[in-house]
Parts: structure tokens; C-alpha cells; sequence
């Protein structure tokens, strides 16, 4: 099974920007830790963070046939970027949406998700641990796509 991490703009300066909402972890810190759990796993992880909009939706395409779930933090684009939103819709894979500050917390512009109606699910608010959670929600994902492949195979065979 392989995960691709897709971090949004500005992530990249985590500990250094906004320490007060965003905390003092690095991104390649996080990184390190989801790589880290991953390998307990037997799970193969990809990281990629852009600033560009149209590079995240590339690389959101190049994710259909490659991977078998993503786990994405848009940063800002999540208020913003119709595009994202329609390339997670596009790949039909298991897709996690990651946002570290709780974004209902926040100003009101940064409240509404244009992308988290086409994840497969949200975690918010939890700090650089919701990147944790996401990994133990995917890899519950995938436990529940093996079974129910499984379940429909047995079905077939009878």
C-alpha cells in the first residue's frame, strides 16, 4: 500500500510561521514521523509540499494508478481552489483532508472547505498529531477496502 502526503502553501515554514496556531514543529519533522509509522506499517509514504495550485493538482493526478490513498493539507487553498477540490473528486481514491489549527476556530473566511465534501474524511484541529491520526484512519481505509475485496471475492466464488 502507498500513501502520498501532499502539503499546501506555506507549510513548508511551519515552525517558524505563526508558532502560536501552527506550533513549533517542522515539516520535515512530521514527516519523519509519519515516515517512521509508515515503515512500521509496511505502508510505502510519499511526501510533496508546493505553494503552486496547479502543481498540487498535478501531482493530486499523478496520484490515479500510483498510490492508494492521499492524505492532503491544501493550507489556504482549501477556502479557495474549485481545482483541487474537482482532482481529489477525479482520482476516486481514499482521501484524507489534514488541517492543523482547527479551522472553525479561525477567522471566517478560512471556515468553509472547499475540498473537504470530496475527502473521504477531515481531521482538524489537532496539531502536527492529526497527521498521526490521519495515517491510522487511512490504514483503517484500507483494512476495510482488503475486507470487503475479500468478502465480494468469497461471494463470487460460492
Amino acid at each position: 500500500m502507498k500513501i502520498v502526503v501532499i502539503q499546501g502553501p506555506n507549510l513548508n515554514m511551519l515552525g517558524v510561521r505563526e508558532p502560536q496556531v501552527y506550533g513549533l514543529m517542522r515539516l520535515e519533522q512530521i514527516h519523519a514521523q509519519m515516515k517512521d509509522f509508515a515503515g512500521q506499517s509496511g505502508v510505502e509514504i510519499e511526501f510533496y509540499q508546493s505553494n503552486l495550485e496547479g502543481e498540487i493538482v498535478d501531482k493530486i493526478q499523478e496520484c490515479y494508478g500510483d498510490a492508494d490513498g492521499v492524505i492532503i493539507n491544501p493550507a489556504a487553498y482549501t477556502h479557495t481552489s474549485i481545482a483541487i477540490r474537482d482532482a481529489i473528486s477525479a482520482i476516486g481514491l481514499p482521501v484524507i483532508e489534514v488541517h492543523i489549527s482547527n479551522i472553525y476556530r479561525r477567522e471566517e473566511f478560512r471556515q468553509k472547505s472547499m475540498t473537504a465534501p470530496v475527502c473521504t474524511s477531515s481531521i482538524i484541529g489537532f496539531g502536527p498529531f492529526g497527521y498521526h491520526l490521519a495515517m491510522m484512519g487511512m490504514l483503517q481505509i484500507f483494512n476495510e477496502i482488503q475486507a470487503l475485496q475479500e468478502a465480494q471475492t468469497q461471494t463470487a466464488d460460492a
